[in-house]
């Protein structure tokens, strides 16, 4: 018996020296691993525009009380800035280092922005009765964040429809009257824009990006409808347990705010 403890102690060992001679992780191959997954949202057809960043806990854009820190683009012009071409997503990724990024919806795609609880437990649900669900991003620490966190569903574009009063735009949830028929949704499209992985917040610690992938990009855009009403039903269910645990049914700022 000795000797097998012995034999099993220098196994580990082993072990263990070849865990510390395995090379760290430099900057190098994060800054690497952050170009390959923005060309890889380019490389589905989501155009990207480069977006402020955290300072701290305040915004790379120096505006004071700026309502969305690190969650806008950098430019004005930003929906004629998006892209999907290569060699100009390189050059923002390695000329700003710092920079979040943004996908401009509403020509090719569009997202579904849910609570975090109400997107898991949507996913779930459509996962298991066999729905095509398309690329899905969440916080890494929505669990843990005071304000839940928000999941966002990646879908096919609804296109431009004929007559204007039918759109539904992404301030679906801001104005109070439409908060009880879709508590906590909104639908990004034309106009609009969302932070893609990974990004950073103001505040954020470690090395992990605020935001990441649940399913990736290389999954095919869906049909939006195919997923709205279980999304829409989870939302209503999530309200439903707010209230009934008597906690505010209010929601996280909206990430594209007029700027």
């Amino acid at each position: 018996m000795g000797d097998g403890i012995g034999r099993y102690r220098g196994t580990e060992s082993k072990l263990a020296q070849w865990l510390r001679r395995r090379p760290k992780r430099t900057a190098a191959d994060v800054e690497n691993d952050r170009e390959n997954a923005l060309l890889a949202v380019a490389a589905a057809g989501m155009p990207l525009a480069p977006a402020a960043y955290p300072v701290g806990y305040r915004c790379s854009c120096e505006r004071i009380g700026c309502p969305t820190p690190a969650r806008h683009p950098v430019s004005f012009a930003w929906q004629t800035q998006s892209t999907t071409d290569r060699a100009q997503i390189e050059r923002w990724a390695r000329n700003q280092p710092e920079a979040n990024f943004v996908t401009a919806t509403g020509m090719v795609h569009d997202v579904l922005d849910v609570p975090y609880a109400a997107g898991r437990a949507a996913l779930d649900r459509l996962l298991a009765e066999g729905v095509d669900v398309g690329p899905v991003a969440v916080s890494d620490a929505a669990e843990d964040r005071a304000d839940g966190g928000r999941m966002f569903f990646f879908t096919a574009t609804r296109g431009t429809p004929e007559d204007e009063d039918e759109w539904w735009p992404c301030e679906l949830d801001c104005h109070p009257e439409t908060m009880d028929e879709h508590p906590g949704l909104r639908w990004h499209c034309r106009g609009s824009y969302v932070l893609v992985p990974p990004s950073r917040l103001p505040g954020d610690e470690g090395s992990q990006p605020a935001l990441s992938w649940v399913r990736g990009p290389e999954h095919p855009l869906p049909d939006p409808l195919n997923l709205l009403e279980s999304l829409t039903d989870a939302c209503a269910r999530h309200a439903a347990a707010q209230a009934e645990q008597g906690e505010s049914a209010e929601h996280e700022i909206a990430w594209p705010i007029g700027r």
